[in-house]
């Protein structure tokens, strides 16, 4: 998965400061009616103790092995990444930090030890801070940065996931603010382009992508104007994804049957997460400590779901749900 740092609570310009989604207050609404509960899960609140005041879980492999981090990213509070081992008891939580940065999110991580995400020189007041993605593997770090023309000052760089075939999606920003999509191969070291096959131009974000090759993410739909989600599948088949009766669908995870997850925001500005497959569409799923503030981030191949939510006294919990087995 993912996790844009975003500062406000709509899908915005990014830099390392608190995840996907600043996770604040949000107003409750009614979830879109068209996004109904079809699972049902088992669900465990998962924070790091280093600052149990905020903690964002990003993505998880097939071997429960969850990608996070701890650290609202404001001055004098950094984000610093970590992996999370099971049985996901204090001593499982795993460091993992670029060296030398200020600030480190992992974002995503395969079921062979690779794991990505982006780093920060910087740990500002304002939150806007460079933003370089990474790759790591056995404790070997490389940036990669997508090699952009004309880059957003600072620069706005970020690995958001990786499958089995050492393929990593992510995103970087230019001069204007518009975000490219892009596959990193990470043995040859090489870039390719993901867009909109209607609208190449578009502000597009690859957030996930699963071993068949198949890229989810979110972009601005260029017939509404409204922000989307989307799998393009290997075949170039790109499926624009949007809850009926959101303000926005923003898709951040996608396991190896094609199920997507994210997030998508009410007019009233409630935040739920969601799942999606190709046969049955989209489910609402909300932690029941943050209905209303939920956003799902990554999803492995059971099925097992993991992202935050922000509980009664405005912290901001990790959360990982388990699907109950027929």
């Amino acid at each position: 998965m993912f996790s844009v740092m975003h500062n406000a609570r709509r899908v915005a310009a990014v830099t390392v400061a608190s995840g996907l989604f600043a996770a604040g207050a949000m107003a409750l609404g009614t979830p879109a009616a068209s996004a109904s509960t079809a699972t049902s899960y088992s669900f465990a609140t998962l924070d790091n103790a280093h600052d149990p005041t905020f903690n964002q879980l990003l993505g998880i492999n097939d071997h429960d092995v969850i990608a996070g981090y701890f650290g609202s990213g404001a001055a004098g509070h950094p984000n610093k990444g970590y992996l999370l081992l099971p049985d996901y008891g204090q001593g499982r939580y795993v460091n993992e930090n670029f060296p030398g940065s200020a600030q480190t999110q992992v974002t995503g991580l395969n079921n062979s030890g690779v794991t990505v995400g982006f780093w920060s020189s910087m740990n500002n007041a304002n939150q806007v801070n460079d933003n370089h993605g990474f790759v790591e593997f056995r404790g070997h770090f490389r940036t990669a940065d997508f090699p952009a023309g004309s880059p957003a000052s600072p620069p706005v760089d970020q690995l958001l996931g990786v499958n089995d075939g050492g393929i990593a999606a992510g995103f970087y920003t230019d001069a204007n603010g518009i975000n490219h999509g892009y596959e990193y191969n990470i043995v040859r070291n090489s870039y390719k382009s993901v867009t909109d096959p209607q609208a190449p131009g578009a502000s597009l974000t690859a957030a996930a992508i699963n071993g068949a090759g198949d890229v989810a993410g979110f972009y601005t739909n260029p017939a509404s104007g409204n922000t989307d989600g989307f799998l393009l599948t290997s075949r170039h088949h790109f499926i624009d994804l949007a809850v009926p009766g959101a303000a926005s669908t923003t898709a951040l995870g996608v396991n190896g049957r094609d199920e997507v997850v994210g997030v998508y925001a009410t007019a009233a500005g409630a935040m739920h997460g969601f799942t999606w497959t190709p046969e049955h569409g989209f489910s609402t799923v909300d932690d029941p400590n943050g209905a209303g503030t939920t956003t799902i981030n990554g999803v492995n191949d059971r099925g097992q779901v993991v992202g935050f939510y922000v509980d009664g006294a405005g912290n901001t919990d990790g959360f990982l749900a388990s699907p109950h087995q027929p």
